[in-house]
């Protein structure tokens, strides 16, 4: 908690986050497979800044299954150097302690910030957008990304809410609330315009 900022009173504290103690990449295929995958999923481009971003960000959980802790030092060390240039160089923020699924696609480039609690499968992220925490009081508080989210660009979801499965994130929408599955949410706030059957 911030010093300074008192939790609300209506709103108990999220659970919680991911301590990044494990290796919390897919289960189901290997960590080469993983970035095969990715990489198609990104068209083949080698150069794709999203690509590279998900690169370090699988490799930062992979090192988390070398054990002992001092032969994982030296891939710590590079994971650091490594996740800094993509904020650098890529201007897209994704640590590895955020789970992400597979086929995940993070299109285009720049202002990206990723700070959910998971992230699901075949999910479209566009430039620009912030998932993250709504109030300094609650740094566990931020969002579930559902399987097959489609978050426009300019978007900013915020606090401790679910986006459901094949919802759809309106370009500069911001969501401070629960998504239900296959909802379109548009609008500042944002609200929802649709659902799918």
């Amino acid at each position: 908690m911030t010093a300074g900022i008192p939790p609300s009173p209506t709103r108990p504290m999220a659970p919680a986050l991911p301590r990044g103690d494990v290796n919390a990449n897919p289960r189901d295929i290997g960590f080469w497979s993983l970035v095969a995958e990715d990489l198609r999923t990104h068209d083949g481009d080698w150069l794709a800044q999203g690509f590279w971003t998900l690169f370090w960000h699988r490799f930062g959980n992979w090192r988390m299954s070398v054990r002992p802790r001092l032969l994982r030092l030296p891939f710590t060390i590079v994971y650091r150097i490594m996740f800094k240039m993509c904020e650098w160089v890529c201007g897209m923020k994704l640590s590895y302690n955020v789970p992400v699924g597979r086929r995940v696609r993070i299109d285009h480039f720049g202002g990206i910030i990723i700070g959910a609690r998971s992230v699901g499968s075949d999910v479209i992220i566009r430039q620009n957008v912030t998932i993250g925490i709504a109030d300094p009081a609650d740094r566990n508080a931020k969002p579930v990304i559902g399987d097959g989210v489609q978050i426009g660009a300019g978007a900013v979801i915020v606090g401790d809410i679910m986006i459901g499965a094949g919802a759809v994130i309106g370009a500069n929408a911001v969501v401070t609330k629960d998504v239900p599955p296959g909802a379109l949410a548009v609008g500042v706030p944002a609200v929802v315009k649709r659902q799918a059957d």
